[in-house]
């Protein structure tokens, strides 16, 4: 199948499902609490079939993406009629339980996923249980320019005593630009400095210059038709050494290359017992002298229900407070607007997740976007879930409703809002999709 064709079914597959579980969420709760449900739809658009039970009308419609419900008098512009089944003539706390349960199935959603996956498959990188210790520092880079060396140990970073990787990357990634306090063991000695990593990628993210040292630099994966699967390299070989030279991280080997350019270079690998060597001519690919490698291993084991359990909710809370971080820096202007995904980069991971071996990569994004999904609902925008349970609890506190025509005037600009906002992102896509095009990105 074209792997054009597969995001496609990937993307509308996955984002139809998230959609829908959102709405079954307000759909149940509004028929527990006795709001009436004029519509509960799979698909938008026109009606292809479908049957009616009640007040309800079940249908399928044309267009496969997602659903939506239509319950009675939701619209605060309507009139009442003073039917008691109507959502705007039902207690502020029943509309808040109905706005707040879309979301919620998302996030429960995303927290169920991954304890599929934590019980069947749990991977991660292997330097996640590695020291901090640096192991490479690329020139010219903000990292050599702060006097980081390799050998020093990450003892603190942006606030975090003792961090991990995972915490030492994510810190990094967010402060494109800013100033970051790191501070590290050097021979017995605590060296505080401050890093400004800069703005790197197509996604405008922080990039600091060091590179862990990991526990060994082992093949894992191999591009088809490179140099290195053509000189015989193989996937769990083990890097020893290039020219001579040890290499404590991939990225030294990278900087080694970018000297070297198109000469053929000796690699010293560890394969079993055996160390064998190969020589390798690098190529010129994307402005880099590359031999088609790459390197992370990780980890796998899978845990009990517990375990998986408390292990997911941890996650999905670390995650959640990472987007509202970026929330926050995006507003502040602190981190780009390119760093978010749109529909066409959501669609290609989903493409790739769908091509991998396995269900759990294309899982693992499930959770991920539902998650997102749910969290971003959450905000109070107007129009979005969060926007009706900011309204209720400003009717709470005043104890009366705020007027339609200030609402119809709040609900017109967040939909202009919303919808520009929905054009930057597919443009900022595009641009990072189509080659040639990112170099326009202001």
């Amino acid at each position: 199948m074209p792997d054009f064709l597969t995001s496609l079914i990937a993307v509308v597959v996955v984002l139809g499902f998230m959609i829908l579980i959102h709405e079954f969420g307000h759909y149940a709760v509004a028929k527990l609490l006795g709001v009436r449900v004029e519509v509960f739809s799979i698909g938008f658009g026109k009606r292809l079939l479908g049957f009616r039970k009640g007040d309800t009308d079940y249908r399928i419609s044309a267009i496969p993406l997602g659903g939506y419900v239509k319950m009675s008098g939701e619209n605060p512009m309507d009139e009442r009629t003073g039917d008691p089944a109507e959502f705007m003539n039902h207690p502020r706390w029943h509309r808040f339980l109905v706005a707040i349960a879309g979301p919620t199935m998302n996030i429960l959603l995303a927290v169920f996923l991954l304890v599929c996956v934590y019980m069947v498959h749990y991977e991660y990188p292997a330097v996640y249980d590695s020291p901090t210790v640096i192991g490479w520092v690329m020139k010219g880079t903000p990292a050599a320019k702060a006097g980081f060396e390799p050998g020093d140990r990450i003892v603190g970073v942006d606030g975090i005593a003792n961090p991990n990787w995972e915490q030492v990357d994510i810190r990094e990634a967010l402060s494109p630009g800013q100033p970051l306090d790191v501070s590290v063991e050097r021979n017995g000695e605590i060296v505080k400095k401050t890093i400004v990593p800069e703005s790197y990628g197509t996604d405008q993210i922080g990039f600091a210059g060091w590179a862990a040292k990991e526990p060994c630099v082992c093949i894992t994966e191999l591009q088809p038709d490179m140099p290195a699967e053509k000189s015989g390299l193989r996937e769990g070989d083990e890097i020893l050494a290039v020219d001579g030279k040890p290499m404590p991280a991939l990225a030294a080997m990278a900087e080694t290359l970018e000297i070297t350019k198109d000469k053929p270079v000796s690699i010293t690998v560890r394969r079993g017992s055996e160390l064998k060597t190969f020589t390798v001519q690098p190529v010129l690919t994307d402005k880099s002298y590359r031999i088609g490698v790459g390197s992370m291993p990780t980890k796998v084991t899978t845990l009990p229900f517990p375990a998986a359990l408390r292990l997911s909710l941890q996650e999905n809370k670390k995650a959640s407070l990472l987007i509202l971080e970026l929330v926050q820096k995006m507003l502040q202007r602190k981190i780009s607007m390119r760093s978010i995904e749109g529909p066409i980069r959501i669609g290609q991971a989903a493409g790739e997740a769908a091509r991998r071996k396995g269900w759990t990569p294309l899982l693992l994004l499930t959770s991920a976007i539902s998650l997102n999904l749910g969290v971003f609902n959450l905000l109070p925008i107007p129009i979005l879930d969060g926007g009706v349970i900011m309204f209720l609890f400003i009717e709470g506190l005043m104890r009366r409703d705020v007027s339609l025509r200030i609402k119809e005037r709040v609900y017109q600009a967040a939909f202009v809002f919303l919808v520009l906002f929905a054009v930057m992102v597919i443009y900022n896509d595009l641009l990072k999709t189509v080659p040639g095009l990112v170099d326009r990105l202001p």
